[in-house]
């Protein structure tokens, strides 16, 4: 089954969950096109493709439209089914401007993750982070025994914010996120991935996605995944598990970590990250028999 017929199955599944109501239709269309399908849009005249028609009562935009006191339109982005935590993101509308992103929990997994974020960026506004910037929490609520997660949209498109990040910013950036663990220890982004994070215009580091946010990891886990993500883009998951250890010292050094614990702090990484795929019911990387053991199993022997 290709991509686009495992989102549009996904996009069904979706639409009936936050669709449900009854009342007149509203046009929609799916964009760029049904072949491509990437969002779910109120329809325009020069959109390509068919109709899809959807009852405008008793949605999750006249939901929506109750929280912020003003009529919203949704768009909502038609992701890949491939993951057991995977939840529905919408962009919400009014007037002219985005007002919000939101996610909504579908699922037990997805509920804790929306709760994991709501609770992380409201722990965040109490502090005065000065390399960092996070989205505020705007609602956190149920509808529908769905939990619902409004963020507000932080200077540049979200879309955007694969550019380059300067190491010197980055270097900050870890530094600063793990320094809000406090006494608890180092805390961690949890998904510091280049698709995550952009440069603002003030030279501060724009940050999205903070549901795997935790505390009480080895100091520089943050910057490990951003290299590891990078990594995968142009190599296959055993050669960038591989890059990533032999990585590590020169990656942690900015850290003050040292070269045994640079890399140890990759081992327990790129463990942890196959414990959190295992525990999603989730395998992007294929099983951790073929990317992540021969790679363990090496250091036990040399060690």
């Amino acid at each position: 089954m290709n991509d686009a017929t495992l989102r549009l199955r996904y996009l069904d599944e979706t639409v009936r969950l936050l669709y449900p109501g009854a009342g007149p239709g509203l046009p929609y269309s799916v964009l760029p096109h049904p072949r491509l399908p990437r969002r779910l849009a109120p329809r325009r005249w020069w959109h390509p493709g068919p109709r899809v028609t959807l009852p405008a009562g008793g949605s999750i935009a006249t939901h929506l439209g109750e929280v912020f006191g003003t009529p919203v339109r949704a768009v909502l982005h038609v992701r890949p089914a491939r993951r057991a935590n995977r939840k529905p993101v919408l962009e919400a509308y009014a007037g002219d401007g985005l007002l919000a992103y939101v996610k909504i929990g579908v699922t037990a997994r997805a509920r804790e993750l929306v709760a994991n974020e709501a609770r992380t960026l409201e722990r965040l506004a109490g502090r005065a982070l000065k390399t960092v910037v996070a989205p505020t929490v705007l609602h956190h609520g149920r509808w529908r025994d769905l939990a619902v997660l409004a963020v507000s949209p932080l200077p540049v498109p979200h879309r955007l914010c694969a550019r380059g990040v300067p190491a010197a910013l980055l270097v900050q950036a870890v530094r600063e996120i793990a320094a809000t663990g406090d006494d608890e220890g180092d805390a961690w982004h949890g998904d510091l991935s280049p698709w995550n994070v952009a440069p603002g215009a003030d030279g501060r580091l724009l940050v999205w996605d903070w549901e795997r946010y935790a505390v009480g990891v080895p100091h520089g886990f943050d910057a490990v995944h951003h290299f590891f993500q990078r990594a995968l883009r142009r190599m296959d998951p055993p050669t960038a598990a591989r890059a990533c250890l032999a990585q590590a010292v020169r990656l942690l050094a900015p850290y003050g970590v040292s070269a045994t614990q640079a890399r140890r702090t990759a081992l327990l990484y790129l463990i942890a990250l196959a414990d959190r795929h295992a525990a999603d019911g989730h395998s992007p990387l294929g099983p951790p028999e073929t990317w992540l053991n021969p790679l363990v199993d090496h250091q036990e022997l040399i060690t």
